[in-house]
């Protein structure tokens, strides 16, 4: 074995316990873990848009990487030593001696020291910044890019597409966090495994409580009066008919220690709290409510003969806030009907175009199993339709057409996801009662209390019409208030619900 003179001590040096196949293999990984480090650090300064896949390369991945070659380094050292010690022990002390006496160990330990400080520092940065980028919209929303575009897709088009999704589905302080990223490694692992369903399921079984999160930023004790809303449809006939309502929406709300609370958001919480029991997942079928107000006093309506005395005892009972109404806020998927006049009352869609609101709604509403297949469907048979049936508005009106075919797919694209089974009927959206029972959940007028009280299924408990036009001509219209009034007779209007008929697709 070849020696070292020691300059200062005279003693017998052996050579580096670094010259090992293993530390030099851990240094060579660490240099390009850090190497790969600063690059992708540098991008992530230069780019005007955060890319999910330089943050977790970046602040993830080859940070672990290179604190693995880190690693590896002590550990070659110290197995190096162990076979030096065992081949010549007078030579090789079983353990290390440290003498800062010695001026090549105090520089080593000064070294070191400094190397730890630097790397400590540039770590605790780099955490930071991995801290940051977990919470960011882009590895919430793109990195599992196909399990996840129904609902980032979704978000991008809502009225909170500047909220981060932590804000909402974590909020603030340590706690929740721990949960939300115990819950994601679980999550990371059904991706990896492809052991996530199809669809992702509704409602988020352990979503933070809205008061914690929603109510940060709406207020119901600041909500009142009433809200002036018009709704315009467009009929399936020839004409694409308009027929647009005007109403006013009973917001309520309001602060107890001024007035006493109205309207629809008297339900939350202000002064009183309403419990309810759901005997599906989506929350749908709720046959047994609670109301207690200010006064304690408690009052509970039933569907007769729906749930057993044992039952009621035994069952999840859930708290109603924001979430119970405003359940779909961020991830809205629109049907075919809703989303069809939306793009024809902003001429995305010429209007003139005889029966495009029909046609449009048929083939969004057609099962596909891809959406290059639904696309190149949607072509094909709207041009095929007025090609065969209205030759002259095809040769006539072909940018028109070709407008109308665009924005039938971009709709398609944006609310409906074969490759996860996702489109608007797997999620309800319980905000009014048009294409799902919402508010009839409860006020359907079968709860009834013990004393004969009734959840009645009343109009006018929540909005009031103030008009009804069709083809621009009124059909009513009042200061007071009118009775609505269906464009098809169909008979006694509270004998049944929106939803029974309004699918969203094809239908009325």
């Amino acid at each position: 074995m070849t020696v070292e003179q020691n300059g200062e001590s005279g003693e017998e040096k052996i050579p580096g316990l670094i010259r090992n196949l293993i530390s030099l293999v851990g240094a060579v990984i660490a240099v390009v873990g850090a190497a790969n480090i600063a690059f992708l650090v540098f991008i992530d300064y230069l780019s005007t848009r955060p890319n999910p896949y330089i943050g977790i390369f970046g602040y993830m991945i080859m940070p672990g990487i290179m604190v693995f070659g880190l690693i590896l380094i002590p550990v070659g050292m110290l197995i190096e030593r162990h076979r030096r010690h065992t081949q010549a022990p007078s030579q090789v002390p079983r353990f290390p001696r440290i003498d800062l006496n010695d001026t090549r160990q105090r520089r080593t330990v000064a070294s070191v020291s400094a190397f730890i400080i630097v790397f400590v520092a540039l770590s605790a940065a780099g955490s930071y910044r991995a801290y940051e980028f977990t919470d960011s919209v882009q590895f919430c929303g793109q990195l599992c890019h196909t399990v996840m575009k129904p609902e980032y897709t979704a978000y991008l088009q809502s009225p909170h597409a500047r909220v981060a999704c932590v804000d909402c589905h974590v909020g603030a302080g340590a706690g929740w966090y721990v949960k939300s990223k115990l819950s994601g490694a679980y999550q990371v692992y059904s991706v990896i495994f492809h052991k996530y369903p199809k669809p992702i399921p509704t409602p988020v079984a352990n979503l933070r409580p809205a008061p914690e999160t929603c109510e940060q930023c709406h207020w119901p004790n600041k909500f009142h009066g009433d809200q002036l809303r018009v709704f315009t449809h467009f009929g399936t006939d020839e004409k694409n008919t308009p027929r647009q309502i005007r109403m006013l929406v009973k917001t309520g709300g309001g602060d107890p220690n001024t007035g006493l609370p109205s309207g629809i958001h008297w339900h939350m919480n202000i002064a009183n709290k309403i419990t309810y029991i759901a005997t599906d997942q989506q929350r749908q079928v709720i046959p047994w409510v609670q109301s207690e107000d200010s006064r304690g006093h408690i009052t509970v309506y039933q569907v007769k003969d729906a749930l057993t005395a044992e039952q009621v005892q035994k069952d999840a009972k859930r708290r109603m806030d924001c979430i119970d109404c405003h359940n779909r806020p961020t991830h809205i998927y629109k049907a075919p009907d809703a989303s069809v006049d939306e793009a024809l009352l902003a001429t995305r869609i010429d209007p003139t175009l005889p029966f495009i609101k029909q046609q449009a709604v048929t083939v969004l509403s057609a099962d596909y199993k891809t959406t290059d297949e639904a696309v190149k469907a949607i072509d094909k048979d709207l041009n095929a339709f007025y090609q065969s049936k209205y030759p002259d508005v095809y040769s006539s009106k072909q940018p028109q057409i070709r407008q109308a075919v665009a924005e039938v797919q971009r709709i398609f694209q944006n609310s409906i996801f074969p490759e996860m089974k996702v489109d608007w009927r797997v999620h309800p959206n319980n905000i009014g009662h048009f294409y799902f029972p919402g508010c009839f959940r409860c006020h359907d007028g079968n709860h009834v209390s013990a004393d004969g009280k009734v959840l009645k299924k009343d109009c006018d408990t929540c909005h009031t019409v103030q008009s009804q036009v069709e083809s621009g001509k009124p059909l009513m219209q009042t200061a007071q208030g009118v009775s609505f009034q269906h464009p098809v007779d169909i008979g006694d209007l509270t004998a049944v619900n929106c939803a029974d008929c309004h699918t969203g697709g094809v239908g009325p």
